[in-house]
C-alpha cells in the first residue's frame, strides 16, 4: 500500500500515481507545475507540493534533478507561509474592526451577523 505523500489520485481517470514509478525528470516537471500554480492564488498547490515532494527533495539520495526540486519545495513552503500569515492577519483585523467599519464591512461579508455590534 502506498503512503500519502508518495501517491495521488488523478481525478480524470482515478488511477493512483506513485512517485517511485515516475522518472526524475517528470518529478521535476510536476513539482515545477505545482509551484507555478500556487501563484494563481492557489496556495493549496504549494501545500501539496511541500507535502508530496519533501521526501524527494530532502530524504532521497542525491540525483540530478534534486537541487531544483529542493528550490521549488523551499519556495513553495515560503509562499505558503506568507499566504497563511497574510490571511491570518486579514481575518484578525476584519473580525476586530468589522463593527466599526459599518456598511463597508457588511459589503465585504458573505453573511451579515445579526445583533448589536
Amino acid at each position: 500500500m502506498c503512503s500519502l505523500p508518495d501517491t495521488v489520485i488523478c481525478a480524470s481517470n482515478k488511477e493512483i500515481m506513485n512517485l517511485e514509478r515516475v522518472s526524475n525528470e517528470e518529478k521535476l516537471n510536476l513539482c515545477r507545475k505545482y509551484y507555478l500554480g500556487g501563484f494563481a492564488f492557489l496556495p493549496f498547490l504549494w501545500l501539496v507540493n511541500v507535502v508530496w515532494f519533501f521526501k524527494e527533495a530532502f530524504v532521497k539520495p542525491a540525483y540530478t534533478e534534486q537541487p531544483q526540486i529542493k528550490i521549488y519545495v523551499k519556495r513553495s513552503a515560503l509562499g505558503l507561509f506568507l499566504w497563511v500569515a497574510v490571511l491570518t492577519t486579514w481575518i484578525t483585523i476584519f473580525q476586530h474592526y468589522r463593527a466599526r467599519w459599518g456598511e463597508v464591512a457588511d459589503y465585504l461579508s458573505f453573511t451579515i451577523p445579526l445583533g448589536t455590534p
